[in-house]
């Protein structure tokens, strides 16, 4: 399993942990403790430890010197929908003068050898950060191999980070909630979420709970704990051929019109008429269900903000059997959230 963080794309991490965990097969039940001996580590060194006041399990990768990567999993994990909670804290141990932010969080849905995954992870120091920006890149999910934090910031800014108010050396209480394709951040106690995905970009419907954290610093977790939940009744593969009455709700105002699609293999092919003009020319990509769609138009001179004249927009998300929704935006005009139903042939 890979991250990219800064200007490297790395092996991702691998944490361990001292925690309470919730047997996965049952909805609600006494928690077991889990040692080192309960995760299945690569490329770090466990310690159990006391930090910040309480039994921790201390991570730090192997070779320390080196900005290398491991990943580990909670050993009998099978996490569908439900709730992940952990308390986490990160010591950075970079030279001063080192830009390091801090990187640890939680991975799910992950295939047993690590090669994919749904992971949400904090950068504790950028919340401290003077540059507003920066401070916006305070939580993060990704999605890897495809699906890193790079080209979700570059294709579709600030929708997948949030700032927080948390910090280095101090327990953050993490907790992930799931449900289908969607997952909510709540960190601290808050009520309200952090961070709110929809559309979770994995094609793993279910898998492995991992932890982790990166090079140049000392990741502490403890009291983990997975409570399942009843599987949302999704799956993966809808097809996209068809006819597509679809909305886009936008910041600039809405849009509808109608998509034709077919699809070749991982090709997909059509055309757009409604807002954004007639009959314009479709291309795109399938993935198990997923799809990633653009389109030339021209943005209306009806009295929205933006100068009217072409555009290109562009459309991603997930199909389930007859209905469709995702993020989409028109490039330098409009972004938002789409919905399609499949119209009867």
């Amino acid at each position: 399993m890979f991250c990219s963080f800064a200007r490297f794309r790395l092996p991702l991490i691998a944490v361990a942990v001292a925690c309470l965990v919730l047997p996965l097969h049952a909805r609600a039940a006494s928690s077991s403790s889990i040692e080192a001996a309960g995760l299945e580590a690569h490329n770090v060194r466990i310690d159990t430890v006391d930090f910040l006041g309480r039994k921790a399990i201390r991570l730090t990768t192997v070779p320390p010197d080196k900005d290398g990567a491991g990943f580990a999993l909670v050993r009998g994990s099978d996490f569908q929908d439900g709730t992940i909670d952990a308390d986490v804290a990160v010591k950075i141990t970079t030279p001063p003068g080192v830009r390091m932010p801090g990187f640890l969080g939680l991975a799910f849905r992950m295939k047993a050898d690590g090669s994919s995954s749904e992971v949400v992870y904090l950068r504790p120091k950028n919340a401290l950060a003077d540059d507003q920006a920066m401070r916006n890149h305070s939580v993060q999910y990704c999605a890897e191999p495809d699906y890193g934090w790079y080209r979700l910031r570059r294709e579709w800014p600030f929708v997948y980070e949030s700032w927080a108010d948390i910090a280095p050396e101090t327990w953050i209480h993490m907790r992930i909630d799931v449900a289908g394709r969607a997952a909510r951040v709540y960190l601290n106690g808050s009520s309200k979420p952090t961070l709110v995905v929809e559309g979770l970009k994995s094609s793993n419907l279910r898998g492995a709970v991992a932890l982790w954290g990166y090079a140049g610093e000392e990741s502490y977790f403890s009291n983990l704990r997975v409570t399942p939940a009843s599987a949302a009744p999704i799956k993966n593969g809808s097809d996209a051929t068809g006819m597509w009455a679809v909305r886009f709700f936008t910041d600039a105002g809405p849009l509808q019109g109608t998509l034709k699609l077919a699809r070749d293999g991982d090709t997909l092919s059509g055309t757009w008429s409604g807002g954004l003009g007639e009959n314009k020319p479709v291309t795109g990509t399938w993935r198990d269900g997923h799809i990633e769609l653009s389109f030339p138009g021209d943005w209306p001179n009806d009295g929205r903000d933006g100068a009217a004249g072409p555009v290109t927009a562009f459309l991603e998300g997930w199909i389930d059997d007859a209905s469709a929704k995702g993020r989409m935006r028109v490039q330098g005009r409009a972004d938002g959230r789409w919905e399609a139903q499949r119209q009867s042939q």
